[in-house]
Order: structure tokens, then sequence, then C-alpha cells
């Protein structure tokens, strides 16, 4: 960690575009044992979190850089929302890092390298948890971070800041099951507008595990490492113990803005037309998210694209 006033480093063992509640989190926790970079949207923002942002309990002062003016950094963690994926990616490109890792939700892997063809680029999960209330940011339950193989390194700083955090070799399969555990929570709890909780209790427990056992088989296509009662097992835990928690998409509900349904529920009807399944609740759960987007209305022909 730098002393105050000290001169910002060359260059950053690692930095984080994305300066929201996760990304600030992480942050926090990483800067007491080594510098790191936030990147922020814009000069205003950077200029905000530059005079202090309470994380938890502290008083946290990120280096924090611009968009358009990023540090080189020898990794990057992307923790933007989907729909930004593109945006930090070019971002990325730019750092010269020797890899880029995404922990957003949702399937942004493809995207990102898309538009940042820089050293080694893929997609790891994090079951991590944050909240903004104002200007102050909360953790919200310690959770784990999986990285694929080629991270290592990423892994070992998260670990030193104290984070539970590990090389996960089929990444793939993991990635699988927090697509499912995010088209099961994340559109409920948006739609019904209740925290995590809510949803194991009737009526709405029986609508979470339909959606759990409409998503399993296709899911299971795509590599899914869990039988269909392992699979309602592991929602039923994720529900259980983030029960106080209001869920990402729903936060972006009441907040008015943009969801990451796309990347959500819109990866799993992509899946679905792939595979020539039916997810005919799904997509309706799809179709009732966007019409709470700002600027969007219930359309019966609104659905996600279904094109590779």
């Amino acid at each position: 960690m730098n002393p105050p006033d000290s001169p910002l480093p060359d260059r950053y063992p690692l930095a984080i575009i994305g300066a929201g509640a996760l990304g600030l989190r992480f942050a926090a926790r990483l800067a007491e044992v080594m510098p790191v970079a936030v990147i922020a949207r814009d000069d205003v923002r950077a200029a905000r979190l530059r005079a202090g942002v309470t994380v938890g309990d502290h008083l946290y002062k990120p280096d924090v850089f611009p968009a358009d003016a990023p540090p080189p950094a020898d990794w990057v963690i992307v923790l933007v929302k989907a729909g930004d994926t593109a945006d930090a990616a070019a971002i990325a490109a730019r750092m010269d890092a020797q890899g880029v890792l995404s922990l957003q939700n949702g399937l942004t892997g493809k995207v990102l390298r898309a538009h940042c063809a820089t050293g080694r680029v893929d997609q790891g999960i994090t079951t991590e948890g944050a909240y903004r209330d104002g200007d102050h940011v909360w953790p919200s339950g310690a959770g784990e971070t999986l990285v694929p193989a080629g991270f290592e390194p990423v892994a070992a700083m998260l670990a030193r800041a104290g984070l539970r955090a590990r090389v996960e070799p089929d990444i793939g399969a993991a990635r699988l099951a927090k697509l499912l555990v995010n088209v099961a929570i994340n559109p409920l709890a948006a739609v019904h507008r209740v925290n995590n909780g809510a949803l194991l209790a009737p009526p709405l427990r029986a609508e979470l595990d339909h959606l759990v056992r409409e998503a399993w088989p296709v899911l299971r296509a795509e590599g899914l490492a869990l039988d269909e009662p392992a699979a309602l097992a592991r929602v039923h835990a994720v529900a259980a113990a983030t029960a106080a928690n209001r869920a990402s998409m729903l936060q972006d509900v009441l907040a008015s803005r943009r969801t990451e349904i796309d990347a959500i529920t819109g990866a799993l009807v992509q899946m679905a037309a792939r595979h020539g399944m039916a997810v005919p609740t799904h997509d309706a759960l799809y179709r009732a998210v966007k019409a709470l987007e700002p600027g969007n209305r219930l359309l019966s022909e609104s659905r996600p694209c279904t094109g590779t």
C-alpha cells in the first residue's frame, strides 16, 4: 500500500476496471497489501473517489484514474456491468497487461476477448458481494473467487489480501453453475422486488424451482457438472446464504438502471436455441425484466437475440 502523498507507481501489479460497489470492495482490500489502480468512468467520478469513499467501516482513498487515461498494469480485473464489457475491454487493451480477467455476472468472456487482444483474456467467477448505500459501500458476505488456469498471480494477490481465491481447472463448468444461480434468482427477485430469501418461501419457491428445472437441461448440454437434484440444492443454498441480500438485478431495477438480463437470461435463451430446446418461462421473465428497464415497454415480440 502506498503511504499518503507518495508518488504513484509507474506500473501497477493489479488494476480494477469498474468503480462500482464490488470493484471498490476488491480494491479496498487489495490496497491494504499492495498498490492497486481503480479505473472510473470519467474525470468527475475519479475526482469524487479520490476524495475518499467509505468501504465497510474504513475510509478508502483509491489510486483512481479516468477511463481515458488508464495506467500500465501487470494484471487487470474487469468488474463493470455486463453491458459495458466492450468499453472495458478497450480500456484494458491499452494497459499492456499480461492478463485480463472478468469477474462479472453473466457470460461476458466472448465479448471481452473480441475487444481485447492482449495477453491472456478469460472469465472467472466470484461470489463476493457488496452494495452501495449512497456514498457508502457495504460488503454483503464473504464469498470465493475462482480464476482460470494462467491467472495464478491474480489468485495469489487476492489471497494475500485475505480474500478466498483459487485456480479452478474446470472453470467452464463453474461458470455454468453460477449462471444457473443467476438465471433463477436474479430476474425472479427483480420482478417480484423481494430479497433473495423470500424466493425460498411459498409461493415463490415453486417459481424458483421451475426456473431451475427448465434451465438445467440446457446448461447440462453445455457442460454443467451438476445433476438436477444438485442443481436445485445449489440454488437453494445460495438463496439461503444470501437471504437478506438484494440481488444485483433488483438493485438495478430499483435504481432505474439497465440490468444485466441480456448476459444472464439472454445467454441461457441463446444456448437453448442452439440446442433446439425451449425455455418459455425464462423467455417470459426476460421480457418482464426488459420492460422494467428505463425507456423500454413490455412488448410480446421483445426477445433476446438468439444468433450465435
